[in-house]
């Protein structure tokens, strides 16, 4: 198993699933990478405007991405103390279409993801990562439950 795919998204899921995707890659002698997707600007075009007409919301995106970028490097830094040759990327678009054409690119061998378990009403209106990639990913995918109190 040469590569790992963590999809973090800074949830109270995220340490287990870091946790048990650093466990793998410790055992199999695997690199391992941690993404994270941010969902996509508004796009203004559809209603007849430029970004520069909404200075708020593009100003939002970009202090969105700072952030996230900022808490994946942190996330990066303590991976790192067990794994050295750590990488992390962060993307835009769709949570699953992101991490589906990710592990393409890569040729992952293995994806590590954690699931919220909202349940069935939050899943049929929110979607759900987890099933998406159960469903659509090519190859092998480890789902890791969120640990409840």
């Amino acid at each position: 198993m040469n590569t790992i795919v963590v999809a973090v998204d800074f949830s109270d899921a995220t340490a287990g699933v870091v946790g048990q995707a650093v466990s793998i890659a410790k055992a199999f002698g695997s690199g391992l990478v941690l993404f994270h997707v941010l969902e996509p600007e508004p796009s203004y075009t559809a209603y007849g405007f430029t970004p520069d007409e909404f200075p708020a919301l593009h100003a939002y995106q970009q202090e969105a991405k700072r952030r996230a970028s900022a808490k994946l490097d942190e996330l990066l830094a303590t991976v790192r103390k067990d794994l050295p040759g750590a990488s992390a990327q962060l993307a835009e678009g769709s949570p699953l279409h992101a991490l589906l054409d990710f592990i393409g690119e890569t040729k992952a061998d293995l994806t590590v993801l954690g699931s919220h378990g909202h349940g069935a009403i939050a899943a049929l209106l929110l979607g759900s990562v987890a099933e998406g990639m159960v469903r659509k990913s090519p190859m092998p995918t480890l789902i890791v439950p969120v640990k409840r109190a």
